[in-house]
């Protein structure tokens, strides 16, 4: 079973680890709602995924959906480099960023 872990490392940084594919991007998305909901400002470090395929690229553009829709900002910090070439080769790489919309994200406060 294709496994990930989704850390809360406090003030709206997260950690997430493992494969983000299709097996887990649904589950990472459920995991990922009450722990991001108390936070304006979210930063996810990508850099402990393992395997990622475009499920991957999927929930990372759903997360962004997400804070645009509800007055939030995301960022990712460590984007693996499958995803970077997926949304590359796809042409949405631009639409990565669209979930950073303030200036001074990391010394802004992050909490609600």
């Amino acid at each position: 079973m294709s496994s990930f872990s989704l850390d809360d490392n406090g003030s709206g940084r997260f950690a997430l680890s493992g494969d983000m594919t299709f097996k887990t991007a649904g589950r990472i998305l459920r995991t990922s709602e009450d722990l991001f909901e108390e936070h304006t400002r979210i930063e996810v470090d990508l850099s402990g995924v393992k395997n990622a395929d475009s499920a991957g690229l999927a929930l990372l553009l759903e997360w962004i959906t997400w804070a645009n829709h509800t007055v939030r900002e995301i960022r990712f910090v460590g984007m693996p480099d499958r995803i970077d070439a997926i949304a590359k080769t796809t042409e949405v790489d631009h639409l990565l960023k669209r979930g950073e919309r303030w200036a001074g994200f990391i010394d802004a406060p992050t909490s609600a």
